[in-house]
């Protein structure tokens, strides 16, 4: 019996150790494991919501029309020239960025069986109003995301 729980650490740290090394050299600023349990849980209410655009293409748009919100970036893509000018566009908007360690866990935070690069979690819904309790949740939510991550990001650069 412990041998399994043993046997399923293992086998959890080396699927860690995998997506680590499939990181992009340059995924910064990349989220802790704490960090990105809260992003991803964020992602998760966003989808629920209907405050989420997914995908490179979605997100540029957004970004070029003046959506705000937060940027979340995979870190294992490949080839990574798929999302080199995304970041960029997000500093020139003034949006927060993060990178997550798996593409994988992206997608399935945002509610899609396909594997996403990037999605950009909207301060509100396109359509629509949100209930103001639910709103006043995801807003706290997002403003302390955005307080760790320019903690984060002070200390990288």
């Amino acid at each position: 019996m412990g041998s399994d729980s043993e046997a399923e650490k293992s086998q959890r740290k080396e699927k860690e150790r995998k997506k680590m090394l499939a990181l992009a050299p340059i995924a910064k600023p990349l989220a802790g494991k704490k960090l990105c349990k809260k992003t991803l849980k964020l992602v998760r209410k966003a989808a629920e919501h209907k405050c989420l655009k997914r995908g490179v293409k979605e997100v540029v748009k957004s970004i070029r029309r003046g959506h705000k919100g937060l940027c979340v970036i995979a870190g294992n893509i490949s080839p990574i020239d798929v999302i080199t000018h995304v970041p960029i566009l997000c500093e020139e908007a003034d949006i927060p960025y993060i990178y997550v360690p798996s593409k994988e866990d992206l997608a399935t935070a945002g509610a899609t069986k396909r594997p996403t690069c990037c999605v950009l979690v909207l301060t509100k819904p396109t359509k629509g109003e949100l209930d103001p309790a639910e709103q006043e949740k995801m807003k706290a939510e997002y403003s302390q995301i955005v307080a760790d991550l320019s903690e984060l990001t002070s200390s990288l650069f």
